[in-house]
């Protein structure tokens, strides 16, 4: 792949260089035929010129391509424009003489190969303004090369900088999701330990419920959505082993408006956040409390609200080791960018979280697409 493009470059290359060079040179016929064009009727171009013209596109060839291995060699490509614009400067003159040498050398040489100094004496005028004029050409030269140049590499940037935040952003999702599932699964078996001896057929469901979380938590590990109906599901069934567990301390109930039970979000994230709700709310109350989870459609939004009984402290709401509430946070800010909001905060001896997910409107769809 990269010697390909490195082919496709050295052939626009070589095509700008003919194309340029060779316009430039029939520009130049085109001139010196209307200046004979009042004098010698009879013949508007003749020889000398057309080899004089092939002498200016072979020379600028040439010498502009020296040039460019001059560039690359001495590294100016990476220079910043107060070192780089005297040495371009400097360059384009140094080539303009140079051209003008190769183009002027073979006419002031007479049959017998004698340099013909009087003529060239005669002819100073006419090569300083061909200098001239060769070393703007040159500079314009450098000007088109070096933008051509800054633009590719800005669009290789721009392609080397998309596919770097993808990958980033996929191995964080993966990362976050596989942290989440061990939490989570070590809960929920610590929910149904003491069900074993204690009510058998109780454990027997527990243990179908938390087959059916195993189930939902192996087929969400490639996923970075799911339907919110699977999430809510999950909850459920880790809602009831948790009640068993906690018995008349732990009272939940899910409230889900059947319009948004195709809304896609991001998996475990309610999970996580009722857990917590319960590990570091209610299984600290001596009296228990309640649980609610409700969802909705608010506009174009989903708006999922997770209430428990508890306070949470300012210490807890900015913890992230137990990758709860900046985990939530996070995987919102991956997937949904700024489309999409997570708050918490105490109300009336409950704490609330509230989950805002843009219905359909994923941030970053073309990089998993």
């Amino acid at each position: 792949m990269i010697d390909l493009l490195r082919d496709n470059r050295l052939k626009f290359y070589g095509l700008l260089q003919i194309v340029g060079w060779g316009g430039y040179g029939v520009l130049n016929l085109l001139i010196m035929a209307t200046m004979r064009f009042g004098r010698e009727r009879e013949t508007l171009i003749n020889w000398t010129m057309i080899s004089s013209v092939v002498l200016i596109i072979i020379a600028g060839i040439a010498v502009s391509h020296l040039f460019r291995m001059l560039i690359i060699k001495l590294n100016w490509l990476h220079l910043e424009l107060k070192y780089l614009a005297p040495r371009l400067v400097f360059g384009a003159m140094v080539c303009g003489i140079a051209i003008v040498i190769i183009i002027s050398l073979p006419f002031y040489f007479d049959s017998n190969l004698n340099f013909d100094f009087q003529q060239l004496s005669n002819s100073l005028p006419f090569l300083l303004m061909h200098w001239i004029n060769l070393s703007i050409i040159m500079l314009l030269w450098s000007l088109i090369y070096f933008t051509i140049h800054y633009f590719e590499n800005f669009q290789q940037a721009e392609i080397e900088r998309f596919v770097w935040e993808a990958a980033v952003k996929d191995f964080e999702l993966k990362t976050l999701k596989s942290q989440l599932n061990p939490h989570f699964m070590f809960n929920a078996m610590n929910g149904i330990r003491a069900l074993i001896e204690e009510d058998p057929e109780k454990a027997k469901r527990s243990i179908t419920q938390l087959s059916n979380i195993f189930r939902y938590s192996l087929n969400v590990e490639r996923s970075e959505t799911v339907p919110l109906e699977d999430e809510i599901k999950t909850v459920n069934d880790y809602l009831t082993l948790e009640q068993v567990r906690y018995e008349e301390r732990l009272r939940f109930s899910v409230d889900i408006e059947p319009a948004v039970y195709f809304v896609e979000i991001p998996p475990m994230m309610v999970q996580t956040l009722v857990e917590n709700g319960i590990k570091h709310g209610i299984s600290k109350l001596p009296k228990g409390g309640s649980i609610s989870v409700k969802a909705a459609k608010n506009g174009d939004n989903l708006i999922i609200k997770i209430s428990n009984s508890g306070n949470l402290n300012e210490a807890e709401m900015n913890n992230s080791k137990g990758f709860g509430l900046a985990n939530t946070k996070h995987r919102l800010s991956l997937l949904y960018g700024e489309k999409a909001s997570f708050t918490i905060k105490n109300a009336e001896k409950m704490v609330e979280a509230v989950i805002k997910i843009p219905i359909g409107g994923r941030e970053n769809e073309s990089y998993h697409s």
